[in-house]
């Protein structure tokens, strides 16, 4: 094989990549678990991950809160599956949270499951009672 063939498979998916993957092509509901797949690149490069669907409730009010999500990483060995994701990001829709814990938990979740070298959590709530608030929480991997 050539160089360029090479390296054009390094970056294939491969079929035990999809090992361990329960949620992705199922009709599910919303649940919190973040599944993830492997890295097969040892560069650092960015992944951003961004949506303007995402709901809470106010823990007080239980008035809807909607923010625009944007996570941002660098990883490691693993890599999140956006449809778990996405089911993952649902399962805040009738919880009770400040927006300031929500962000830091999206954070810190996030960190569990991948173990990146860098993530930042972006949240962007909708104008409400006069004020906007966005929050954003960042982790850095130690090591790095």
């Amino acid at each position: 094989m050539s160089s360029g063939e090479l390296h054009f498979m390094a970056g294939k998916t491969k079929s035990n990549d999809l090992k361990g993957l329960t949620l992705l092509g199922e009709k599910i509901k919303p649940v919190r678990k973040l599944e993830t797949f492997p890295n097969h690149h040892s560069r650092d490069y960015t992944v951003t991950l961004s949506t303007e669907e995402f709901t809470c409730v106010c823990p007080k009010t239980g008035q809807p809160d909607f923010a625009s999500i944007t996570i941002q990483y660098i990883p490691d060995r693993k890599i999140v599956e956006s449809k778990s994701l996405k089911l993952y990001l649902w399962s805040f829709r009738n919880e009770g949270v400040f927006h300031e814990h929500v962000t830091n938990i999206i954070l810190e979740d996030l960190v569990a499951a991948l173990h990146p070298r860098w993530c930042r959590v972006s949240a962007e709530f909708a104008v409400r009672g006069g004020i906007a608030i966005k929050v954003e929480a960042e982790y850095q991997n130690k090591k790095e």
